[in-house]
């Protein structure tokens, strides 16, 4: 056999040999990403978006379509979750609102009667009224959540309509890294409502600085006290709070307010380099 056969064969099995590795570490490749949806959705987490750099063009548009899957999955649970609020929320403060009235209605016309006036009662039945009272104005603030106004969606300067949010915040910092003739598709005085409160809760995590940019969608981070590991998937329920004095609905007023408009409120599973928290207002 001639130098130049035996060549040919260490060429040859060198090439698949290589080929052998190439597709055996492909296939490993796959195998752990196989895996790693697996437990995605195991831990009802769904916003997973996986790379398709070296993946062959068949295996690229499966990747793409499975990341494009769980994105409409964890669009869809959200929608359920913040409609299921809806209904509990209706019928507890309907409830709440069905035994009060009673309550206040008639401790209201015991203080004004003669016979009460005065007497030890008063003050007692003064003290259940107050309370009585104090109880309807909570529950009608928790009405927002199953009482939101329609939307009525208009082309939006964001640049502009940012401008006008930082005004109100001149304490803070802010840096903006927005296309200058970007215009979204949103209700104004709702879509303000969504970003004063995310300021809002910026400033009481004591944030010194905001940063808003844009990446098909809008990423609002703040450096702040970040959120908890152990309650990061609580944080858009509603009357959750991690605050002494927060009401719990912030957030979760936010999001329905993105979802009514056809759009969507998440909190990015990596917040923006340099910041703590930054979560991302889809359109």
């Amino acid at each position: 056999m001639t130098k130049t056969a035996v060549l040919v064969i260490v060429i040859v099995i060198l090439i698949v040999v290589f080929v052998i590795v190439r597709f055996i570490r492909h296939q490993r490749l796959l195998k752990d990403r196989a895996h790693l949806m697996r437990e995605a959705m195991r831990n009802h987490d769904f916003t997973f978006r996986l790379p398709c750099k070296g993946l062959f063009s068949g295996e690229r548009a499966l990747q793409e379509a499975l990341n494009d899957l769980g994105a409409d999955i964890n669009r869809l649970v959200a929608q359920n979750e913040v409609e299921s609020w809806q209904r509990l929320t209706r019928v507890l403060t309907h409830e709440i609102m069905n035994a009060t009235t009673p309550i206040s209605t008639i401790t209201q016309a015991y203080m004004n009667s003669p016979k009460i006036k005065g007497t030890p009662y008063e003050t007692g039945i003064r003290t259940i009224h107050d309370t009585c009272a104090g109880l309807t104005s909570f529950v009608d603030s928790y009405r927002k959540l199953t009482q939101l106004q329609e939307p009525v969606p208009t082309d939006v300067s964001l640049n502009a309509f940012v401008q006008g949010i930082q005004n109100l915040y001149p304490q803070l910092q802010w840096h903006t890294d927005l296309p200058h003739s970007l215009v979204v598709h949103s209700d104004e005085n709702l879509l303000r409502q969504v970003l004063i409160n995310l300021v809002k809760n910026a400033v009481e995590a004591g944030a010194q600085c905001m940063d808003l940019r844009w990446d098909d969608a809008l990423f609002v981070s703040n450096d702040g006290s970040p959120i908890p590991a152990d309650v990061r998937r609580e944080i858009f329920i509603p009357f959750f709070t991690t605050k002494q004095t927060g009401s719990g609905i912030g957030l979760s007023l936010s999001r329905q307010i993105m979802m009514r408009q056809g759009g969507e409120l998440s909190l990015a599973e990596n917040p923006v380099s340099g910041f703590h928290t930054t979560f991302i207002l889809h359109f």
